[in-house]
């Protein structure tokens, strides 16, 4: 594992949020991704962020891209979970958002976050997927509304959580897919989830590629195997040639 990123001076504020971004492959629009949080980690601001990315061994650019746009670059064998996790060792903040590189966050996310976790171990964002395909608000409604009838989040609705909780839950499980789903079944032990109404943006490629209904049906599907006790590393399989 190979760390870069910048040192803390003495006048700066220690950052309050991390945003751990875990990245595989996404060149072309990783720096279009970083860009928005610049802002957030000016140290005049009330609540200052540090980003980290997570490079999944990527063929491209994505690292070199992202280096003068975070805090901490990193190199992890690729899988979300791993990634994820190791940013999470690395951060420094007393609360965590683990972030997608296809998702935008809303005006006010960090604030939001903030004040969520005062009253709450761990939350998510509403979801809106853009692309193509007139579905996809009908695709959003349903994610947004499952999510709160179950108190289950997904990783593209922007997790957040107090660091302490996700270190005693035992952060993600390494396991190729799910890992989303399965912390938060851990983390709803501890509390239901903050639910905001906040709507990040987040790439609808996928259902534009495959088409909404057909991945409805699969993500469904993958969701109801698992809750019988199939494998992730055999739905993991099932996702890739699925695809």
């Amino acid at each position: 594992m190979q760390q870069e990123g910048r040192l803390l001076s003495s006048a700066e504020q220690p950052p309050r949020l991390s945003i751990v971004i875990p990245v595989l492959n996404e060149a072309a629009g990783i720096e279009a991704s970083l860009t928005p949080l610049q802002t957030m980690r000016d140290q005049r601001t009330a609540i200052p962020v540090e980003i980290i990315v997570v490079d999944g061994g990527s063929g491209d650019a994505s690292a070199h891209i992202a280096k003068p746009l975070a805090d901490r670059v990193l190199s992890s064998p690729a899988g979300r979970a791993l990634q994820m996790n190791l940013g999470a060792q690395h951060a420094t903040a007393p609360a965590l958002l683990f972030l997608h590189a296809d998702t935008q966050l809303p005006t006010n996310a960090v604030e939001q976050i903030t004040q969520a976790l005062n009253g709450h171990a761990w939350g998510r964002f509403d979801i809106e997927l853009a692309g193509r395909s007139g579905w996809l608000p009908v695709v959003s409604w349903m994610m947004n509304q499952r999510s709160r009838l179950t108190g289950i989040a997904t990783g593209d609705q922007g997790m957040f959580m107090r660091a302490s909780t996700f270190k005693a839950t035992g952060g993600f499980p390494e396991q190729p897919l799910m890992e989303d789903i399965e912390l938060s079944k851990r983390l709803k032990r501890v509390s239901r989830p903050a639910c905001l109404k906040a709507k990040v943006v987040s790439s609808g490629r996928r259902w534009d590629e495959v088409g909404a209904w057909k991945t409805i049906r699969l993500m469904w599907r993958l969701r109801y195997r698992y809750w019988r006790g199939v494998s992730a590393t055999q739905l993991a399989k099932e996702y890739r040639d699925a695809r």
